[in-house]
């Protein structure tokens, strides 16, 4: 895939060893791309800004880092997104940096940004310049809009991308404000579409030797799940609405209360599931009747179906329930809490739930590693660097001279 790496540069394992990752993006989207990738083995470098001349360290760096709950003035956050990197402060505004890393890119196999389009062309970055220099480099560009048409200059966040993507318009209750997710989905979706398009543009390179730019738009990657939401407005002129807990066109899959206040999410909707579930519940007669033996007809009644299942559940409590559905074999499941997820035993039998140690010596429970590989798993092989952590021994692997780093830490291009 990529050359060895040179001498002093972390190897690491994993089915990416060796493959040399260079981070220009921020936040989520660029940053959860590459952790991707740091996570199965790949050396992944991310340029992060320096303070402001006269600031302390703490106010430079990737804004991340103070975002949500801190520890010690850092977001427990960052020691999931920026782990198994190195840091290298270099401020990009300033002429010295973009040869810095031409410098970098002209050895590296990847390079992630997710900055506005045209940023980079701004710097003498652009893919014009780095593919000259490393005509190898495979280049992956997450933006809001992507890098062409009429919006691509439009600020593009992940929430604003749910919306265009349609997401936003399914999600909540119907007649309600529609409500957002309770994570930055479109920002991940983005970076998983974006690790596909890398992981696609390495196989083709294998044989050709050339790279090439990959294009991810945070709306495309939403837009991209959105299952039948298209074909059935073109074919019916349907436009989906928000419905709940419930999937629309497939029954019964919704959420019951049960008598002990919590909800028991219940997927009934398989033919021979449902069978078995109206016998749990008692109903055996909805289980054999004609009109409900396929999804079609329990369409149409499902509200009735609905009522029968939430009539039986509310006179049991949730644990009631799902161990009912389990010894019937009906896929069901509780909601769960993240309080739930750190005590759940099969969480831990996955290795799910990872422990890492802070520099102060305390215990950080962070999550597991995704996908799991049998032969060539990936692992937690570095914490997240401090900022600028690694910015001369990045520089000294790109050529650069003691002498040479000190005048740029001298000139403030890097801390």
């Amino acid at each position: 895939m990529s050359d060895p790496a040179p001498a002093g540069v972390p190897t690491g394992s994993g089915p990416l060893a060796g493959l040399r990752v260079l981070e220009l993006g921020q936040l989520i989207a660029g940053p959860f791309a590459a952790r991707t990738l740091a996570d199965f083995g790949a050396d992944v470098v991310k340029i992060e800004p320096p303070p402001e001349p006269g600031q302390p360290a703490t106010t430079g760096g990737d804004p991340l880092r103070r975002w949500r709950l801190l520890k010690d003035g850092t977001s427990v956050w960052w020691q999931v997104q920026s782990r198994n990197k190195r840091s290298l402060a270099l401020d990009l505004r300033r002429e010295e940096s973009s040869d810095i890393v031409r410098r970098l890119a002209a050895e590296c196999d990847v390079l992630v940004e997710n900055f506005r389009p045209g940023a980079m062309e701004g710097w003498g970055l652009g893919p014009d310049e780095l593919l000259a220099a490393n005509p190898c480099l495979v280049m992956l560009r997450i933006s809001g809009y992507g890098q062409t048409g009429p919006y691509r200059d439009r600020p593009g966040f992940g929430m604003v991308a749910e919306a265009f993507g349609g997401l936003r318009h399914l999600t909540g209750e119907p007649g309600r404000v529609p409500v957002r997710t309770g994570v930055s989905i479109g920002d991940t979706l983005a970076s998983l579409h974006g690790v596909i398009g890398i992981l696609l543009a390495l196989h083709e390179r294998a044989r050709s030797g050339r790279g090439q730019v990959i294009d991810v738009a945070l709306y495309e990657a939403v837009f991209n799940c959105m299952e039948s939401l298209l074909p059935e407005y073109s074919a019916f002129g349907v436009v989906r609405e928000a419905a709940g807990s419930a999937l629309p066109g497939i029954a019964p899959s919704n959420a019951y209360r049960c008598g002990d206040g919590g909800y028991a999410l219940i997927a009934g909707n398989g033919d021979s599931i449902f069978r078995r579930l109206m016998d749990c519940i008692g109903r055996p007669e909805l289980g054999v009747d004609p009109q409900l033996a396929n999804n079609a007809g329990r369409v149409g009644r499902v509200a009735e179906i609905d009522s029968a299942i939430g009539a039986w559940a509310s006179q049991r409590s949730t644990e009631a329930v799902l161990t009912a559905l389990e010894r019937a074999q009906v896929p069901a499941g509780k909601i769960f809490t993240v309080a739930d997820i750190s005590a759940d035993p099969h969480y831990a039998a996955r290795g799910m739930i990872q422990h890492v140690s802070l520099a102060d010596g305390s215990q950080l429970a962070v999550p597991g590693i995704v996908p799991k590989l049998s032969r060539t798993p990936g692992g937690h092989r570095l914490n997240a660097p401090a900022l600028g952590q690694d910015t001369d021994a990045v520089l000294r692997e790109a050529g650069l001279t003691p002498a040479q780093v000190q005048l740029l830490r001298d000139r403030g291009v890097i801390l």
